[in-house]
C-alpha cells in the first residue's frame, strides 16, 4: 500500500490515539508514505524531531512544485527536472504580480510557487488571467490561501508523474486530504478520502465521485476510515478497530 496525504488536517489532526494507531499500522504493514503538502521543505524538518512521526519515502512539497526523497531530501529529478523547465522564475512573477495591492505576499519557504494572501474570492478571476498571462497556474484554498504554479503543476499532477516513475499499482494507493489544494489528487482516479472537517468546497467538489470517501472522523481517524472502506488492510478491517 501506498499512502499519499496532505499533513495539517489530515496526516498530523485527529486526536492522540489515532494518529498512534494509524503510525503503527505503516510501520507494521511496510505501508509507503509518501506527505503531499503545501509547506515548503523547511517547513517539514521539524517533524522528524518527532519520533512518532513516521519518515517518508518520499515528499511533495510546495502544492506539489517540489518533489524529494524522504531520507536525503534530494530531488527526484525525473519529476522535479520538469516542473523547473516550466517555472518562469519567482522574481518574474512578483515583477508580474507587484501593483496589486490586495494580494499580500506570503514570505514563507517556497521554491518553484510563489504564496499569497488573498481574502477577496471575487478578484481570484483576475488573478487567474494575469497568471495566464505569465504561463502559470493558480490554486485557492481555505477562502485565503493563493499559490501561483507552473502552469500543469499541483499535487495531483506531480503525484501522478511520482506514481509513474515508480510504476506503482494504482489499486494500492489512497489519497489523503482537507482542503481544495489537495482536489487535483482526487481528480487523479486513486482511491481517495477527504477526512472529517474538510474545507466546505472539497466536499462539495468531490460530491458524487464514486472513488472518494466522505469520513467523519478527522485527520488520522479519517484515514483509518478509508482504509477499513477500501480494505486496503486486513488488519483494519477488524471490528476491534476504533476511529472515535
Amino acid at each position: 500500500m501506498l499512502l499519499a496525504t496532505d499533513l495539517d488536517g489530515t496526516f498530523l489532526g485527529g486526536t492522540a490515539d489515532q494518529k498512534e494507531q494509524l503510525y503503527s499500522l505503516i510501520d507494521q504493514h511496510n505501508v509507503t508514505l509518501v506527505f503531499v503538502t503545501g509547506r515548503g521543505v523547511a517547513n517539514i524538518y521539524p517533524l522528524f524531531t518527532d519520533n512518532a512521526v513516521p519518515r517518508p519515502a518520499y515528499i511533495i512539497a510546495d502544492v506539489g512544485a517540489t518533489v524529494v526523497y524522504g531520507n536525503s531530501f534530494e530531488p527526484v529529478e525525473e519529476v522535479q527536472s520538469v516542473i523547473k523547465s516550466n517555472w518562469p522564475g519567482s522574481s518574474e512573477v512578483l515583477h508580474h504580480f507587484k501593483d496589486i495591492e490586495w494580494l499580500q505576499y506570503q514570505p514563507v519557504p517556497q521554491q518553484r510557487r510563489c504564496s499569497f494572501f488573498l481574502k477577496d474570492q471575487a478578484k481570484l478571476p483576475l488573478v487567474k488571467q494575469m497568471a495566464e498571462e505569465i504561463h502559470c497556474d493558480v490554486i485557492y484554498s481555505a477562502g485565503k490561501f493563493l499559490d501561483v504554479l507552473p502552469k500543469g503543476v499541483n499535487k495531483g499532477s506531480t503525484l501522478t508523474s511520482l506514481l509513474n516513475h515508480l510504476q506503482v499499482d494504482r489499486k494500492a494507493v489512497l489519497v489523503a486530504g482537507d482542503t481544495l489544494n489537495d482536489l487535483a489528487m482526487y481528480h487523479c482516479g486513486l482511491n481517495s478520502v477527504a477526512v472529517g472537517d474538510s474545507e466546505h468546497g472539497l466536499i462539495k467538489a468531490t460530491t458524487g465521485m464514486q472513488h472518494v470517501y466522505h469520513a467523519e472522523a478527522a485527520g488520522a481517524g479519517g484515514i483509518l476510515e478509508a482504509i477499513s472502506h477500501f480494505r486496503m488492510l486486513p488488519a483494519i478491517s477488524e471490528p476491534s478497530v476504533n476511529f472515535s
